[in-house]
């Protein structure tokens, strides 16, 4: 299976509720690797890599999120593999 890269971004209540460690501790279990980070708009970014299956799992992951967020909505951009990143992690 080929490996390929999502660009995402999630809108809705996703800060301060533990949105980003939801994101690490999935891509930890569907073997994915890249980071999450909050941004100034009160949405979150994430760029992952792996399996185009193990992503879409990710993504469907993320819209529904942690218990204590309410997420809107969830952009996606793929992009080509890079292969720069051998694990994932959370980023300021």
């Amino acid at each position: 299976m080929s490996s390929v890269a999502a660009e995402l971004n999630i809108r809705g209540i996703v800060q301060g509720v533990g949105f980003r460690y939801f994101c690490y501790r999935r891509a930890l279990e569907l073997n994915l690797s890249g980071w999450a980070r909050n941004n100034p708009d009160g949405s979150v970014s994430a760029h992952v890599e792996g399996a185009r299956g193990d992503i879409e799992a990710y993504i469907a992951d993320l819209k529904v999120g942690p218990r204590s967020a309410s997420v809107q909505d969830v952009r996606v951009q793929w992009a080509d593999f890079t292969g720069r990143y051998d694990r994932f992690d959370i980023t300021v």
